[in-house]
């Protein structure tokens, strides 16, 4: 399989550069997880980092790679079905509009 070196933004792991494995399009995971042990029985943490895209120069908007970026939230990985509906502030009871 061939791998890509990935910047690393935020974070613990911020600063590095990590050859990441690429799937058949040529591109890394959208999610990437780092699984940390805990620490004299303390239970295990998974950092997660987010991929997006590298912006190019000023003039061209050309897509130059890809950088994960660090989400201190670590939301939901799976995917993010369009007829889902979104969860956020105001998606309580009483507010549908259907």
């Amino acid at each position: 399989m061939r791998s890509e070196d990935t910047p690393f933004v935020g974070g613990p792991l911020d600063g590095r550069v990590l050859p990441v494995l690429v799937g058949p399009t040529g591109h890394p995971p959208k999610v990437y997880q780092v699984p940390v042990p805990g620490a004299d029985g303390e239970p295990p943490t998974v950092l997660v980092y987010r991929r997006v895209a590298v912006q190019g120069g000023r003039r061209l908007v050309l897509h130059r790679g890809w950088k994960y970026e660090y989400d201190p939230d670590g939301g939901p990985v799976g995917p993010r079905w369009p007829w889902s509906k979104p969860a956020g502030p105001g998606r309580g009871p009483g507010t549908d509009s259907g």
